[in-house]
């Protein structure tokens, strides 16, 4: 039985289709992962700020550590499944966080409600910029995390804390979930 060149053509397509999915699979899973625990870290640490604003302001980096140590545990054990650690995933994370130091302490000066919707609109940022190349619900997340928080920020007095806590702790839960399905 020989096949014809359409017909190989065609079913080397299939194949490249199936790795494509399972890559962006992989992917969707792993960054679901990072997304469910920055929604339980931003949750804990907005709720720590709503509580006791002024003993938590300059310590709300200690609790960001934890999602940055979870953050690199979930790229390590997803590395393995995919045989290297993908070390330009943590270099753009250190790229945004250096960024978004420079203007919002160096530069910016801002204000706690000025860094509170800073930060988060920075890395949602980097979703939204992610969908173009690793699919649309990065750019959903990113766009539509942004908004709401944006929304807050001028609308929600001095319940903006609470907002905060609410948006990105359950926001991003909701959306790593969600994620996993897709």
């Amino acid at each position: 039985m020989t096949i014809r060149s359409d017909e190989a053509a065609a079913m080397l397509a299939d194949v490249d289709s199936v790795v494509a999915r399972v890559k962006q699979s992989r992917i969707y899973r792993n960054a679901a992962l990072i997304i469910l625990l920055w929604g339980v870290v931003d949750l804990v640490r907005d709720a720590l700020i709503a509580v006791g604003p002024r003993w938590f302001g300059p310590r709300w980096f200690l609790v960001d550590l934890i999602g940055v140590a979870g953050t690199i545990a979930i790229l390590r054990f997803g590395a393995s499944a995919a045989g290297r650690f993908p070390l330009r995933v943590l270099a753009a994370f250190a790229l945004f966080y250096a960024f978004g130091w420079i203007w919002s302490d160096l530069l910016g000066q801002f204000g706690p409600r000025e860094e509170m919707a800073f930060w988060p609109t920075l890395f949602l940022f980097g979703y939204a910029l992610i969908g173009l190349a690793f699919g649309v619900a990065f750019s959903a997340i990113g766009l539509g995390l942004t908004a709401l928080i944006l929304a807050g920020y001028l609308w929600s007095g001095e319940a903006f804390i609470l907002w905060q806590a609410f948006v990105t702790g359950f926001g991003f839960m909701l959306c790593g979930l969600w994620m996993r399905r897709a």
